[in-house]
């Protein structure tokens, strides 16, 4: 990743600062936003429909090294998926809220159970109903393909596209604006 200076605004750094708690929507930001139906038949003669996503590896040692470092994770999303729920329990995502509607709910929720306030916590997403949380939260960030109206509410836009690594590029920025990536990159797991 390019030098700090470079990669983000001073507000964008002194708000990075702040961050204990990293949260983000699914499709579209740490996936490419495409979701896969498989069609299927089992022995009954019964249609059954299966689910496929595909997460990015450096999303996941980001996700993973932010846990290391003590800044919890969650995912807000309005779909219901297993898919969603293994890739947080591999990644130990402190906080997953599936088939959210309407996601202040649960964005509130977090804030009582982390015990943080809404400028400790940075929001990712990508689309039109992100916009609420990302204009309560301390360090609002949009995917570089996101919503041109969610990326006019956002503080930082992403050098990388959704499902590419955008997450991990936000924990590295978080990190690097508090002073301890260089402590976090020894700590990465395999």
């Amino acid at each position: 990743m390019a030098d700090l200076e470079t990669l983000a605004s001073p507000d964008v750094l002194e708000r990075a600062r702040k961050i204990k708690v990293f949260l983000m929507d699914v499709d579209g930001t740490i996936t490419d936003g495409g979701v896969c139906l498989i069609g299927a038949t089992d022995a009954a003669g019964a249609a059954t429909v299966t689910e496929m996503k595909v997460f990015n590896a450096q999303d996941g040692q980001g996700l993973s090294l932010a846990n290391t470092m003590g800044i919890r994770t969650g995912f807000i999303t309005g779909r219901k998926s297993p898919a969603v729920q293994q890739r947080a329990k591999e990644n130990k995502v402190t906080y997953v809220y599936l088939g959210q509607a309407k996601k202040t709910d649960a964005f509130e929720e977090i804030l009582e159970h982390a015990g943080v306030r809404e400028d400790e916590v940075a929001y990712m997403g990508d689309d039109l109903p992100d916009i609420p949380l990302a204009q309560r939260a301390g360090l609002a960030i949009c995917v570089a393909d996101g919503a041109p109206e969610l990326k006019a509410v956002c503080q930082y836009v992403t050098r990388r596209a959704a499902g590419h690594g955008s997450a991990r590029e936000v924990v590295e920025l978080i990190l690097k604006a508090q002073g301890r990536w260089e402590e976090a990159v020894p700590k990465a797991l395999a």
